[in-house]
């Protein structure tokens, strides 16, 4: 009897033993551990690219023109500002002796440079360039010898499609790249610079620095402004009969 008790204890405590390994290897959640760790990881894939996607945007968030901050491009280096005077046409046939190359404010043509993100492909008459400033649009302009390949590239891709840009060659500028707005220029010497996209944010139709807030930047076509065939730039100093600057 005691013999036959004992072997039946010992072959419940082996069942016990065998259930409780199973439950112990049965028990563990791999499957819930990995799925938490595939989520965590996708997660921080996700705020990771998140955050360089959107690092431009916030490197830029402090030239977004405010009413505490009107004109943000007053902390960039390298910027001049000049008041001029807006709405004083001169005719097509007419140039201005302007007072900077290129111009950014001044006299100008009465008809505007179509400015709705075109890269005009050849140098364009100045006149018609400075009066698209006055409509709150930013010009590029850039020294074609300079200028070419990659760089050329970058700085089209700030451009193109962009309402209220244009850019176009500039023979003879004394910088490789010179940006305009009303009233505001800055030279640089690289399409890299962090300068340009900080010029852009600031003044591209900011309507505390330019005379004609709400006009338009779009194509007057043939007979007055076409930009597929824009009057030509004229390299040529300015005559004696050209337009002064208090014209």
């Amino acid at each position: 009897m005691a013999s036959g008790t004992k072997k039946k204890a010992s072959s419940k405590n082996a069942v016990r033993a065998a259930r409780s390994s199973v439950v112990t290897k049965r028990g563990f959640p791999w499957g819930t551990v990995i799925a938490v760790v595939a989520v965590v990881a996708l997660a921080a894939v996700v705020v990771t690219y998140y955050l360089v996607q959107s690092a431009p945007k916030r490197a830029l968030a402090d030239w977004v023109p405010s009413a505490s901050n009107p004109d943000p491009s007053l902390k960039l280096q390298g910027i001049v500002t000049v008041e001029y005077k807006g709405s004083v046409h001169v005719l097509p046939t007419e140039r201005v002796a302007y007072d900077h190359s290129p111009p950014f404010g001044g006299p100008h043509d009465g008809y505007w440079a179509a400015c709705t993100g075109i890269v005009y492909p050849k140098a364009v008459r100045t006149e018609n360039m400075v009066h698209s400033l006055e409509h709150g649009a930013v010009w590029i302009a850039y020294n074609p010898d300079q200028v070419t390949g990659d760089a050329l590239n970058t700085l089209k891709a700030k451009v193109e499609g962009k309402p209220y840009t244009m850019m176009s060659p500039y023979p003879g500028l004394d910088k490789p790249i010179s940006l305009q707005s009303w009233g505001h220029q800055l030279k640089v010497d690289s399409a890299d610079d962090q300068r340009v996209d900080e010029f852009i944010t600031a003044l591209r139709t900011n309507q505390n620095t330019y005379p004609e807030v709400g006009a338009s930047c779009d194509a007057l076509g043939p007979g007055a402004f076409d930009p597929d065939n824009p009057p030509p730039f004229d390299p040529t100093p300015p005559g004696p009969d050209a337009k002064p600057m208090n014209y």
